[in-house]
C-alpha cells in the first residue's frame, strides 16, 4: 500500500494536542480576523456540557485542524495554522475563563489548564499566537493582564471570554474540564511540498453542505450499534422519508415548532438541527424507539396534510384542502390537532371547527393586510392549555367583522377562487374560471350599460372602475366554456351568458340592468354579509388589531445587525405601554422590573443559566448595578439578550403578557 508523502492526518485528543509541551501555533498574517460570536460560543459550551454527561467512551468531534510545520528557525519551531483558527481561538478563551475561575480555589486543576494556554518554558506568551495586529489584545485576555484602560475596549476576544466567565460556575468547572478532555479532532499536517491552499479549498469548498434533516439523521443513528442503526433506519427513518418526500426538511421544522411552541430559525443557521439537538440532547436506544414511533406517526399525518385526498373522513379532508390554500404555515398546529383526533381526544366536529377557525384567521388577516407569518408557534402554545385557550388565542388575532368589511369593500380579494367557491357552495377547481365583470383592462368598446363606451368614461370614472375590478363585488366564478364567450364582452352581452351558469351568485348577475361602481359596491355588501358567516370569528372579546408579537415569538438576531437601535415601535408589558426601541434597553428594563416585582425568578434563572446577574463585576465589560451588590452584565449580543429576556419572563410566568410591536425597520431587518 502506498502512503501520502505530503499530508499526515492523525486523530488526536484536542486538549492533549494543545497541552503538549512543545506546542506553539501561529496564525499567519493572511488569516481573517477572529469572528466567532456569542451564539457560536453558546453552541460550543452546550456541546461540551453534553459530552461531559456521557460515558467515558463517548467523545465529541470538532472537525479537522490543518497546519504546516515551520522550520525557518529551529529554536522557534511552530505550527502555522491554515484552517481551524476560529475553533482553536474559542477553545483557548474557554480554557482561559476556566483557568481564571479556578486559579485561587483549585490550583492543581488550574495548573493543568495553564499547560493548555502557555508553554512551561515561556509562560509570558500564549501557545496560540494570533496575527500581531491583535495578538496583544488576545494575550491580555488569556493571560489576565488587562489594564484599567482596557475596560471599555471592544473586541470579540473580550466579549467571548466574558461570556464564558459568566456561564461557568465554580462548582461545575470540573464538569466542564471533563467535557473539554473528550474533544477530538483530526490533525492534518502538511509537508513542505504540499499545496496548502488547494487542500484548504478541498476541505472547505467541495461537496454540498449537509442539510438539517441529514444532520438529524446522522445524529439519531450515530453511536448506535450496526443492528440498532439498521432497526431505526428500516422501521422508522425510511417510513418518515417515504411519507414526507421532498418536504422532509419542512416536516422536521414543523414538528419542532409543534413540540416546542417556538419559532425555529432557518435562514443563515442550522436552526432546525440545533433545535432538534436541544430537545433531544441524549438518545439511548429505548428512548429513541419511543420518540421515533411518534415521529413516524406524525410523518403519516404530514403526508395526509400534503395530500388531503388520503384523509379517511371526506369532511376533514375537504377542510384540510381548504386550509392548504394558505400554504403550510399552520401545519405544526394541524399536525397536533389531527393527532389528538386520531387518539380520540378531539372529535370530528371539534377538529373541523378548529380548521374553520384557522381559515377565518388567515383569510381575514389577508383581507385587512396583516401578515400571517409567526403566528403558529403562539397557537401551539395555546393548544397546550386546552381547546378553549386555542379558540381564545385565534380570536384575539382575528380581525373583526368591521375591519373585514372595509377590507373587502376597497381591497383586492385574496384567494379569490377559494372564497367565491365556498360562498357559492361549489368546488372552485372543477372546471371553473375566475371572471371579472368589469375587465381588468377594458377595451374602448366595453360598456357597463350598453349606452356609453369605455372610451367615453372620464378619467375619474375609469380609475374608479379599475380600483374595484378585483374586489369581491366584481368577481365571480364561471364555467370555462361560458367564460370564453364572456371574455372582455360588454356587460349587456354578458347578462345572457351569466343566466346560463349553474352557479347561483353568477346567475344572479343576469338580473342587473347595468354594471358600474355602485353595483359593485352593492354586491360587495351583499356577499360580505355571507362572508362573515362562512369565515366567522370566534365570539370572544379582545382583538390584537395592532399586530403585536408575543415576546416568545420575537425574532432573535445574531450580533448587532444594522437598524437594531430602532427595531421596535413599542412594547406592551402586562398592560403597560413602554417606549422601548431596542433589545438592549428591553433587556435592561425587563430584568430591573422583575428584580423589583418577581425577584426570585431572576435569581433562579440566573443561577440555572449562569447569568446575567452576578454579585460582583468579575471581569471587564459593561455592567449595570440593579441593586446593592447585584450587577447585570450588558456585554452580550442581540440574540443572547433576547433569549435571556424570553427565558426570565417565562421563569416568572409573565411571558404571555408581554408583546412587541416591530417598527418598519424591525420588519425589514434580516
Amino acid at each position: 500500500m502506498s502512503t501520502a508523502t505530503n499530508v499526515d492526518a492523525t486523530a488526536v485528543n484536542t486538549i492533549g494536542w494543545l497541552s503538549a509541551s512543545d506546542t506553539t501555533i501561529v496564525v499567519p498574517v493572511y488569516q481573517r480576523q477572529y469572528r466567532w460570536d456569542i451564539g457560536g460560543c453558546e453552541q460550543l459550551l452546550g456541546d461540551i456540557r453534553a459530552v461531559a454527561d456521557t460515558d467515558d467512551g463517548h467523545t465529541h468531534f470538532i472537525g479537522s485542524i490543518l497546519s504546516t510545520a515551520s522550520t525557518a528557525d529551529a529554536e522557534d519551531a511552530h505550527l502555522v495554522l491554515i484552517d481551524g483558527q476560529q475553533r482553536i481561538t474559542t477553545l483557548m478563551l474557554l480554557v482561559a475563563a476556566l483557568h481564571h475561575t479556578l486559579a485561587a480555589s483549585d490550583p492543581e486543576l488550574a495548573a493543568e489548564l495553564a499547560r493548555v494556554l502557555v508553554r512551561a518554558d515561556d509562560p509570558a506568551r500564549t501557545k496560540l499566537r494570533p496575527h500581531r495586529a491583535w495578538a496583544d489584545v488576545f494575550e491580555s485576555v488569556v493571560l489576565d493582564r488587562r489594564s484599567a484602560g482596557d475596560e471599555t475596549r471592544e473586541s470579540r476576544f473580550d466579549d467571548n471570554y466574558a461570556f464564558f466567565r459568566s456561564q461557568i460556575r465554580p462548582d461545575e468547572a470540573a464538569h466542564i474540564w471533563r467535557g473539554l478532555q473528550k474533544l477530538e479532532h483530526v490533525s492534518i499536517t502538511l509537508g513542505g511540498e504540499a499545496n496548502a491552499q488547494q487542500i484548504f479549498e478541498s476541505l472547505n469548498s467541495t461537496g454540498e453542505p449537509l442539510r438539517d434533516h441529514e444532520l438529524i439523521h446522522n445524529y439519531v443513528l450515530m453511536g448506535l450499534s450496526h443492528a440498532e442503526q439498521t432497526e431505526i433506519e428500516n422501521e422508522y427513518w425510511l417510513p418518515i422519508e417515504q411519507n414526507t418526500g421532498e418536504q422532509i426538511g419542512s416536516f422536521w421544522r414543523h414538528y419542532l415548532v409543534m413540540l416546542t411552541g417556538r419559532e425555529v430559525t432557518v435562514v443563515g443557521e442550522r436552526g432546525v438541527y440545533d433545535a432538534f439537538r436541544h430537545e433531544f440532547p441524549r438518545l439511548g436506544i429505548e428512548t429513541l424507539r419511543a420518540h421515533a414511533a411518534q415521529w413516524r406517526e406524525l410523518s403519516e399525518i404530514y403526508r395526509t396534510l400534503l395530500d388531503p385526498a388520503r384523509t379517511p373522513d371526506p369532511a376533514i379532508g375537504r377542510q384540510i384542502a381548504y386550509l392548504n390554500t394558505f400554504g403550510r404555515g399552520m401545519y405544526p398546529l394541524v399536525m397536533r390537532l389531527y393527532r389528538d383526533h386520531l387518539h380520540g381526544a378531539l372529535g370530528v366536529d371539534e377538529l373541523i371547527a378548529s380548521l374553520e377557525h384557522l381559515q377565518s384567521l388567515l383569510l381575514r388577516r389577508k383581507v385587512v393586510g396583516l401578515p400571517n407569518d409567526r403566528l403558529v408557534a403562539r397557537l401551539c402554545r395555546a393548544a397546550d392549555e386546552g381547546r378553549d385557550a386555542l379558540v381564545l388565542a385565534i380570536a384575539r388575532i382575528t380581525p373583526s367583522d368591521e375591519r373585514a368589511r372595509v377590507g373587502l369593500k376597497y381591497g383586492d380579494l385574496p384567494h379569490a377562487s377559494y372564497v367565491l367557491g365556498r360562498l357559492a357552495g361549489v368546488d372552485a377547481h372543477d372546471g371553473l374560471d375566475l371572471e371579472h365583470v368589469v375587465p381588468l383592462a377594458p377595451g374602448d368598446d366595453w360598456s357597463g350599460d350598453g349606452v356609453r363606451r369605455w372610451a367615453e368614461y372620464s378619467d375619474d370614472e375609469q380609475n374608479a372602475h379599475r380600483a374595484l375590478a378585483q374586489t369581491l363585488g366584481n368577481l365571480t366564478l364561471l364555467e370555462a366554456e361560458l367564460a370564453d364567450r364572456a371574455f372582455d364582452a360588454p356587460f349587456p352581452a354578458k347578462r345572457p351568458i351569466y343566466a346560463e351558469s349553474a352557479i347561483v351568485p353568477t346567475r344572479e348577475l343576469a338580473d342587473a340592468q347595468a354594471w358600474g361602481t355602485a353595483d359593485i359596491a352593492a354586491r360587495t355588501e351583499r356577499l360580505t354579509a355571507r362572508f362573515v358567516e362562512v369565515w366567522e370569528r370566534p365570539a370572544v372579546v379582545g382583538i390584537d388589531d395592532d399586530n403585536l408579537t408575543p415576546i416568545l415569538d420575537a425574532k432573535k438576531r445574531r450580533g448587532w445587525p444594522r437598524g437594531w437601535q430602532r427595531e421596535f415601535d413599542y412594547v406592551e408589558f402586562r398592560g403597560e405601554h413602554w417606549e422601548v426601541k431596542d433589545v438592549r434597553y428591553l433587556f435592561n428594563r425587563v430584568f430591573k422590573r422583575l428584580w423589583a416585582d418577581s425577584r426570585q425568578s431572576v435569581i433562579d434563572f440566573s443561577a440555572r443559566r449562569g447569568g446575567p446577574l452576578y454579585p460582583a463585576m468579575a471581569w471587564n465589560g459593561q455592567w449595570d448595578e440593579i441593586a446593592e451588590g447585584q450587577y447585570l452584565y450588558m456585554g452580550w449580543d442581540s440574540k443572547y439578550m433576547m433569549t435571556a429576556v424570553q427565558g426570565v419572563l417565562d421563569e416568572a410566568g409573565w411571558a404571555s403578557e408581554v408583546f412587541l410591536k416591530y417598527s418598519y425597520i424591525g420588519d425589514a431587518m434580516s
